[in-house]
């Protein structure tokens, strides 16, 4: 992509109303821009890193045997009536009526709609378990919403739900997901840490939120300092027995300053530090599978209610997680696995012959080779594509100036992560990007 042709409406100064780092950045780098309180269009370079943390969710979902479907946005209030939470979810369910007066819900959440689908579809134990997700958008009226994308009305989800015909099979699928979490959020360059939670108008007993450490989190949390040097599990067989893998990350200390014992805090090996949740994963039991009626036959022909689980991940809201945990004075330092270009290639004398044409070869050859690249092509001072490129965080630059090439052919290449320059040829620094 070309910058000259593409729309990245980059921002020098800090907007006014933007109260935390990732909100500030992601409208100075032209990745959104608001349209009303909580709701924002995603620009171009926005919309690219949501896309890639949606493969990253995607992916990881299918490894698990995860199944994608797409549901409504608007939902029947029947639905809800019918489980119970039509007056219990609050003024946050966004309730509207079409013209010929029938009532709908803005789906917050679609614990009914899912379970609605499976009680038409699944009759019997053998066609379990069962494991449905959609990445859909969701609205929340939030009394106020702030912090841009952190705490939005409008917002893109993916939400997961299980089915199992019993409570040992349903806590499977729950470690199954649990491991998928791990692996997902470690994907995106994310240290996570998972914490026991409330569950919430969800419902349900049992809950983890995935929490991720960054100085600007909303939450203050405590946690065992061997969280920190503690992989995912990539390459699991999620076949197997995921047990002592779900044991192993939940032995370790780990809570919220709202749950967190001072004698906890106490001890040598507890560190505490700044979180954001990015996900959550629920146990719900039979809470709305009852009420709904969805039954399957066990193996002796004997109706049985079965079991649900819930799972839910802020698409959107990773995005400025991910903003908040990996930036500095300069701008954005995206991750490779979700920047949006996993290079930019800086053309700092524009119009002068030689530099173009080795920028258009360099620019080139990493399209012929699948790299996801920028072309810095425009017609600007080299101050001002510096520092818009430092804001915008792609991974790595190729620099190509009239000076370096007039001694020796060289080119400058920058790591953005560590801001490491090194002077290359420009089979060298082509070599350095292809064979990432």
């Amino acid at each position: 992509m070309r910058y000259s042709k593409y729309f990245i409406p980059t921002l020098k100064e800090n907007p006014g109303e933007a109260q935390v780092v990732s909100h500030r950045l992601m409208l100075r780098a032209g990745m959104i821009s608001q349209l009303s309180a909580g709701i924002y269009n995603w620009l171009p370079l926005g919309l690219k890193v949501l896309q890639k943390v949606s493969e990253i969710v995607r992916d990881e979902l299918n490894k698990a045997s995860a199944i994608e479907i797409l549901m409504p946005t608007l939902q029947p209030v029947e639905l809800w009536q019918e489980s119970g939470r039509y007056d219990a979810y609050g003024a946050e369910m966004l309730r509207i009526k079409d013209r010929n007066n029938r009532e709908y819900a803005y789906g917050p959440t679609a614990e009914e709609v899912v379970t609605d689908i499976f009680r038409k579809n699944i009759r019997s134990y053998k066609d379990m378990p069962k494991n449905l997700y959609n990445i859909q958008w969701k609205f929340r009226d939030e009394t106020r919403p702030r912090f841009g994308l952190m705490r939005g009305r409008e917002f893109l989800m993916k939400d997961a739900y299980s089915f199992d015909v019993d409570y040992e099979a349903a806590k499977k699928s729950y470690y199954r997901m649990f491991t998928a979490y791990l692996n997902i959020f470690e994907r995106m360059g994310l240290k996570t840490i998972p914490m026991q939670a409330d569950t919430g108008p969800i419902g349900g007993n049992l809950s983890h939120e995935f929490i991720v450490l960054a100085e600007t989190g909303e939450s203050q949390v405590y946690c065992h300092k061997d969280f920190l040097k503690t992989d995912a599990p990539q390459g699991v067989d999620f076949d197997s027995d995921l047990l002592p893998i779900y044991e192993k990350w939940t032995s370790l200390y780990a809570a919220t300053d709202e749950v967190c014992k001072e004698e906890d805090i106490k001890k040598e090996d507890i560190i505490t530090a700044r979180g954001i949740e990015v996900g959550q994963v629920f146990y719900l039991g039979k809470k709305y599978s009852e009420k709904l009626k969805a039954e399957v036959l066990n193996d002796k022909g004997q109706p049985v209610t079965v079991e649900m689980g819930c799972y839910g991940i802020g698409v959107s809201r990773v995005v400025p997680a991910i903003i908040e945990a990996s930036h500095d004075e300069h701008g954005i330092i995206w991750p490779e696995s979700v920047a949006p270009f996993k290079a930019v290639v800086i053309n700092l004398n524009q119009g002068v012959s030689e530099t173009d044409k080795v920028s258009e070869e360099i620019y080139q050859k990493l399209l012929n080779a699948k790299v996801d690249v920028l072309y810095d092509d425009r017609n600007e001072r080299a101050g001002v594509k510096f520092k818009d490129n430092d804001l915008i965080g792609i991974p790595y630059q190729i620099i190509v100036g009239k000076k370096g090439l007039e001694n020796g052919g060289v080119v400058e290449f920058k790591t953005r992560k560590t801001g490491e320059k090194e002077t290359l040829s420009v089979e060298e620094a082509l070599n350095k990007i292809i064979g990432k």
